[in-house]
């Protein structure tokens, strides 16, 4: 059943500010950090203020999914609008870095919701063709962020106060809420659910305890430290019992059920491989740059833009095309585009000229382009519409997960592998990283030969809205 009074371009309008707004503020704390630590003092507690948001928005992902399929996309995003508003305002009002992580923590749980609900709003508002048009419009917008999110800040601090890069989020948000809640209009049928309270909370001590492991072992504490090595089995027990405990609830958070499709895993599996490789080019192609090639800050920073161009122009490409020549077609492609790009990458050395970077970072980008945007659209494609929610949220999750342990990973490869300070030890680790990526790159490359065989769209979509 649906209701004719949703007006689709004003809510597409008001879904892009608000995924806008959380996909920015990941980025554009960055270029403020050292004017933050300045004023608020605590420079130990910097990597925390990163950590934290994505701590929370990982452990927020999967359950706003959840509850969106629950009860219904428009009431969850306001809730999740409304805490990312709440600690955008606190986080400008901060007096302490230990206050300011606090209420990162608050942002990014709000954030949490933004993402995965958005894109399956999206999901909702468009059927077959459009859908894949639009959420490669979508798809775009953590690019545009990335691309933006340093001169934003770099502006704000500059100019008027690194506060403002948190204060800019609440007209934003009001123009998203009224967009959102005042023109989406849903049919949902109101009955009895339980929540799956039990599996929420086990869910979130295990992979809270995973993500801290990983996002603190080999830096501030040792891979072999108690601590590391304690909550990794409090990370293995809790997750152990999650699954457990979800093969029995009647309403289960994540439902298993979703990884019995062969299609299903294989694309969670590409999306946590494809971007943990992008942490790891994002992070160390511009240290390169600056530590190897002895170019500036700024343009190390700057080598990222073309990355950040080329990939919403594949991603707006593929959505706009996938439906004439299958979505099979640009996934091989992309990872074997990707594969290409990592495979230049590993082979620069010390003498390797700029362009090199710049070219190899516009290759990569343009495979990850062309990978996002179909995955997306399969996936909302393979469920009905009550598990259309929590299917986007798990794949948002993967996509969190895998650059969480990529930078995890390489940074203990990098670690162990770069002996001392000089350029040719810093340039060997950063090496190493560089043959570590290719080497998922290729594994990306096998892991699309899983897929099914291709199978047309039929072009109808389950929706509780229309425009």
């Amino acid at each position: 059943m649906v209701q004719q009074t949703t007006n689709r371009k004003v809510v597409t309008i008001g879904l892009l500010a608000a995924l806008f707004i959380g996909a920015l503020d990941a980025t554009v704390v960055s270029t403020a950090m050292p004017h933050i630590t300045k004023e608020l003092s605590g420079f130990s507690l910097i990597s925390w203020v990163f950590s934290i948001y994505t701590l929370t928005m990982c452990v927020a992902t999967p359950v706003f999914g959840k509850l969106a399929d629950l009860y219904g996309r428009r009431s969850v995003f306001t809730a999740g609008l409304l805490i990312f508003a709440i600690g955008s305002i606190l986080c400008g009002a901060a007096t302490s870095m230990t206050a300011l992580i606090w209420f990162r923590a608050l942002q990014g749980f709000g954030a949490g919701a933004l993402t995965p609900v958005t894109f399956t709003i999206v999901g909702d508002l468009y059927p077959g063709e459009q859908r894949a048009k639009v959420q490669g419009i979508f798809a775009s917008v953590w690019s545009v962020a990335g691309l933006l999110g340093p001169l934003v800040g770099g502006t704000f601090v500059d100019y008027i106060s690194w506060r403002w890069i948190f204060y800019m989020n609440v007209p934003v948000f009001v123009i998203a809420f009224i967009l959102v809640v005042g023109f989406l209009h849903e049919k949902f049928e109101k009955k009895a659910k339980k929540i799956d309270f039990i599996g929420a909370t086990i869910f979130t001590i295990g992979l809270t305890a995973l993500l801290y492991a990983l996002l603190n072992g080999g830096e501030k504490y040792e891979w072999n430290s108690a601590l590391i090595i304690g909550l990794l089995c409090v990370a293995v027990v809790f997750i152990s019992l999650f699954l457990f405990v979800e093969m029995r609830v009647k309403e289960p958070m994540m439902p298993l059920g979703l990884f019995k499709t062969r299609e299903i895993r294989v694309i969670y599996l590409l999306s946590f491989l494809g971007f943990a490789i992008t942490a790891g080019v994002m992070v160390y192609a511009p240290q390169w740059i600056q530590v190897v090639l002895g170019h500036s800050a700024t343009n190390s920073g700057f080598t990222l833009m073309p990355m950040c161009l080329a990939w919403p122009f594949a991603a707006t490409m593929a959505g706009r095309l996938m439906f004439k020549y299958g979505p099979r077609i640009f996934i091989v492609a992309g990872a074997v585009i990707v594969a290409a790009g990592s495979l230049w990458l590993m082979l620069i050395d010390s003498d390797s000229p700029y362009s090199y970077l710049v070219g190899i970072l516009v290759v990569i980008g343009f495979g990850m382009g062309l990978l996002t945007t179909p995955i997306l659209v399969l996936i909302q494609n393979a469920v009905d519409w009550s598990q259309r929610g929590v299917a986007t949220s798990t794949n948002s999750l993967m996509n969190a997960l895998g650059q969480t342990v990529g930078v995890a990973m390489f940074g203990t490869l990098f670690n162990n592998a770069a002996a001392g300070l000089d350029t040719k030890q810093v340039a060997h680790g950063m090496h190493v990283v560089f043959i570590s990526i290719f080497a998922i790159s290729v594994a990306v490359v096998l892991v699309v030969g899983l897929l099914p065989s291709q199978r047309k769209e039929s072009g109808k979509s389950q929706s509780s809205v229309a425009g």
